[in-house]
Formats: C-alpha cells, sequence, structure tokens
C-alpha cells in the first residue's frame, strides 16, 4: 500500500528531493477534476500547485544575502553621485583613505582598490572600482575566471533559462497570462508564487507588481511583503526606494535578515559608517547574531581596519567556533603579522573540520615554511597542487613554491617555479615581477625591464614592479623613467621608505642640472 500521492510529494519536498516531488505534483495536476478532492480552503489542486511552485523555486535558489557581486555595467553606469574626496574612514570606494592599523602593502598584497587581500574569498573581496573602462575589462570579477563579470544579473539565472532546466516541457506558469490581482488576495498562494517568480523566472517587473498588489490587499501590514519589495528595488538599481521598504519593514518585524539586507542597500551606496551603525543596532535586538558580528568584521577588513576586524572575527568564534570565514580570515591576519606558527594552529582547525581544499594546503605549506616546519612544507604543496581545480589555484602553488625555493637560496629552482606560474596563468604580474628580480641577478637586464613593464600594466596597484622599474632605470642611466617610475610606486605604496629615498636623490640630481 503506497502513500497517499500529496503527503508522498511532501515528504520529497521536506527530504530536498525536488525533482521528485515537481513529478508527483505534476501528476496530481494532471487528475481530472472530479478527483480532487474539496477542501474547507484549500483544495488538493491548490496544495499541489503550492508545492510544486516551491519545489521549482528551491531547485534554483540563491541566498539574496550573500549573492552581491557588482559588474562592469553597474561599476561603470553607476549613477548613484558618490563624494569624489570622502572623509577618512567613510569610504570602500577610494583606496588609502582609511588606514586602520593594519599591515603596509609591503608585508600584506593588496588588491586592485589598495584593501589587503582577505583570507575568505566572498563576493566582492576579488572586485575594486576600476578607473577606466579598460582596466575595468582587464580585470577578473572573481577568484575563478578571468572573464570580467559583465552585469550583477550574470550571477542570477537568466529569464527563461530555469524553466528549461526544471520543466523540459515548458514554463510550469505562463506569467505573461496570470492575472495578478487575484492571487495577490490569497496570502498562502502568493508568497509562493512571488518566489517562484523572483527566483526560478527572474522576472523581476513582475514580481515586484506582486509584492505591490499583495501589500496593498494586506493593508500595508506585513512585514514580509516590504522585504520582498525592497529586494526587487535592490536588483533594480533603486538603491533609496529599497531603503524605504527595508525600513518600514523594520519598524514592524525585527528580523536578521532584513539588517542584512539594508546594511547591503547602504554598502552600495558606499555608506560603511551606517551599515556599521546598523549592524550594532542589529546586535542590540539579537545579541551574539553571528551574521551580524560578521557583517561588521567585513566592513572592517574592507576599510583597511583589521585589528578591528580580527577583534569582530574572535566575537564570531565565542559565539560559533566552526565559523569557516572567521577561522581563516583571523589565520590570514595572524600570518601576515608575522605569526605563522598561530596561524598554523588555525589552519590546522579548518583541517579538523573536514575543509580539504588546494587553498587550505598551500597556506599550510606557507606557514610550515615560514614557522620552520620544513617536514610539513613540500608535502603540504605536493597535496594541494593535486587538489587545484584550475590552472589559477595551480599558478598560486607554484608561485609559493617559488618564494620556498628562493627562501632556501635555490634560484634556479625558483626560476621554474616562477616559470610553471605563467605557465598556468600568464596574467601573474607578481610572477613577472620575481622573474625579472632573478634575471637582473644574472644581468640581463633587457628581459628584467621587459618582464617589470609587463607586471606594471597587469597590476598598477602593486609597488613593486614600479620600484623596480626605477631602480633599473636609475643604474642604466634613465633618470625620467626613474623618476615616472618612482612617482607610481609612491601613489601604489605612500608609506615606503625606499621610495621616497630614491626620489629625494632625483630631486636632488634634477635641481642640479
Amino acid at each position: 500500500m503506497g502513500l497517499e500521492p500529496l503527503f508522498q510529494a511532501w515528504s520529497y519536498f521536506r527530504r530536498r528531493k525536488f525533482r521528485e516531488c515537481a513529478d508527483v505534483c505534476s501528476q496530481l495536476l494532471e487528475r481530472p477534476p472530479d478527483e480532487q478532492e474539496l477542501d474547507s480552503e484549500y483544495t488538493v489542486f491548490q496544495a499541489a500547485w503550492s508545492l510544486k511552485t516551491r519545489a521549482l523555486t528551491e531547485m534554483v535558489y540563491v541566498d539574496e544575502i550573500d549573492m552581491d557581486q557588482e559588474g562592469i555595467a553597474e561599476m561603470i553606469l553607476d549613477e548613484n553621485a558618490v563624494a569624489q574626496v570622502a572623509r577618512p574612514g567613510t569610504s570602500l570606494k577610494l583606496p588609502g583613505t582609511s588606514q586602520g592599523g593594519g599591515p603596509s602593502p609591503a608585508v600584506r598584497p593588496v588588491t586592485q582598490s589598495g584593501r589587503p587581500i582577505t583570507g575568505f574569498v566572498r563576493p566582492s573581496t576579488q572586485g575594486a572600482r576600476p578607473s577606466t573602462m579598460e582596466q575595468a575589462i582587464r580585470t577578473p570579477r572573481t577568484a575563478l575566471t578571468a572573464r570580467p563579470i559583465t552585469s550583477a544579473s550574470g550571477g542570477y539565472i537568466r529569464p527563461g533559462t530555469a524553466s528549461m532546466l526544471t520543466n523540459p516541457d515548458g514554463p510550469f506558469i505562463n506569467l505573461s497570462r496570470l492575472n495578478l490581482s487575484k492571487y495577490a488576495q490569497k496570502p498562502k498562494l502568493a508568497k509562493a508564487l512571488f518566489e517562484y517568480i523572483f527566483h526560478h523566472e527572474n522576472d523581476i517587473k513582475n514580481a515586484l507588481d506582486l509584492a505591490a498588489l499583495a501589500t496593498e490587499h494586506a493593508q500595508f501590514k506585513d512585514w514580509w511583503w516590504k522585504v520582498q519589495i525592497g529586494k526587487c528595488y535592490y536588483r533594480l538599481g533603486l538603491y533609496r526606494e529599497a531603503e524605504k521598504q527595508f525600513k518600514s519593514a523594520l519598524k514592524q518585524q525585527d528580523m536578521v535578515d532584513t539588517f542584512l539586507y539594508l546594511a547591503k542597500v547602504y554598502l552600495r551606496l558606499d555608506q560603511p559608517v551606517t551599515a556599521l551603525n546598523l549592524f550594532k543596532q542589529g546586535l542590540e535586538r539579537f545579541p551574539g547574531e553571528v551574521t551580524l558580528i560578521c557583517g561588521i568584521a567585513r566592513i572592517y577588513e574592507e576599510m583597511n581596519n583589521i585589528s578591528s576586524a580580527a577583534e569582530y572575527y574572535k566575537d564570531v568564534l565565542k559565539q560559533d567556533n566552526t565559523h569557516v570565514e572567521a577561522i581563516a580570515c583571523i589565520g590570514s591576519n595572524h600570518f601576515y603579522s608575522d605569526q605563522p606558527e598561530i596561524a598554523l594552529r588555525f589552519y590546522r582547525r579548518l583541517l579538523q573540520m573536514g575543509v580539504y581544499n588546494c587553498q587550505l594546503f598551500n597556506n599550510l605549506g606557507l606557514c610550515c615554511f615560514y614557522a620552520q616546519q620544513y617536514d610539513m612544507t613540500l608535502s603540504s604543496f605536493e597535496r594541494a597542487l593535486f587538489l587545484a581545480e584550475n590552472e589559477e589555484e595551480t599558478a598560486d602553488v607554484w608561485y609559493n613554491l617559488g618564494h620556498v625555493a628562493v627562501g632556501i637560496g635555490d634560484l634556479n629552482l625558483a626560476y621554474q617555479c616562477f616559470k610553471l606560474t605563467l605557465v598556468n596563468n600568464n596574467d601573474y604580474a607578481e610572477a613577472y615581477n620575481n622573474l625579472a628580480v632573478l634575471e637582473m641577478r644574472k644581468g640581463h637586464t633587457e628581459q628584467a625591464r621587459a618582464l617589470l613593464q609587463t607586471a606594471s600594466s597587469l597590476a598598477p596597484h602593486i609597488y613593486e614592479p614600479h620600484f623596480n622599474i626605477a631602480i633599473l632605470s636609475e643604474k642604466v642611466g634613465d633618470l625620467q623613467r626613474s623618476y615616472t617610475a618612482a612617482q607610481k610606486s609612491e601613489e601604489a605604496f605612500p608609506g615606503h621608505v625606499d621610495t621616497q629615498q630614491l626620489l629625494k636623490q632625483l630631486k636632488e640630481h634634477f635641481a642640479m642640472l
């Protein structure tokens, strides 16, 4: 004797077997009308329709809170006015406005926007606001691909694509023929339908229309619909309207998600201080909430205030001692603060938790080398190479092996490692720079100059190639080129003492002419 079909479909849904759930619901919906028992309020037909809608949505669902990649279209065509000369510590867009006790670029590598590289890859940490269209197109926007994201909508499923993925026979619901006002008066069906339109069909305009009608039917007293309208406005780029909706929802009902959505709006409007204050308000209402504490830590990290970020990540671990992002970021901070032994403890903790990937073994190898535990160094890098999923990850491992080789004095091995880095990823500016230094040691000046010029054009935000060009040009007597390169080096890293001394020497020389 089998289960009642609707109960079986619900059981599949609970066990996250969404394809089987949708198939059972389809069979129920294909029954003739007389076989569908009538319920007081909710017919079996309506129940099956609602459940199938939810199952199809879950198959392509992406959490909106973490989905925050800014594409070239959003950056270049952004019409929101941002203060060009922001006060120190109040902007994420302008590099160097907020130095808060973090390691200098001489110790910790920086991204194109001048922020230190974080210990955990997440949307928006790899990105930077490019100054020119050429730079925007050249720079990869994610950690996994060299192709820039052309628009934020690239991160979402294109309209219609999800229908073909989940329903080979065509779309389950024909949106153009829906009477939205009728569904808006049935709250139980309307919420499932909204999620379907928003996540599965990615039709923001229809989703917004439905949400507006439903909130009107609820006499503007349902906070859930206000949050959904805010999400639609955010996706459409109407940030101020989204802010109003989220604030209105918070007045009616305090929810952690609403705080996170509103903070996303403020960060997109380049108001990190407002976002910080909002998170702190949220913590007053939800003490110890991990996502809010983590949000504060991320903002401090993006504002270069590494010491405050580390404190908040430690608070995260007090509440949730298996939080991967917090452990990775604290480990990274200890490593760049010249404490590789402590960083090693954090990375070992990740290994014990079951994190098993190329990046972790790469970091373990570096920590072992700098902590002088040489027996584990090469075996960690071998494991990292074995686990590498793409050429970019392989390139990172060979680059770090090159540093190990330099550390032990084997310059021939270092040369081969940096060459292998470029074989796997020929946009690796740091490898070009280090190869140039090795070529200079061999006395190959022209090859070194060519490699340095490649490095400086690929990554204008790092100071080493500019400084090395300046030194090389000064040695061969090309003082004008040396001065230009030294100025670029100073722009990338204003606190670099060697650059300042070189500029001082060159200015004295020019004054004598």
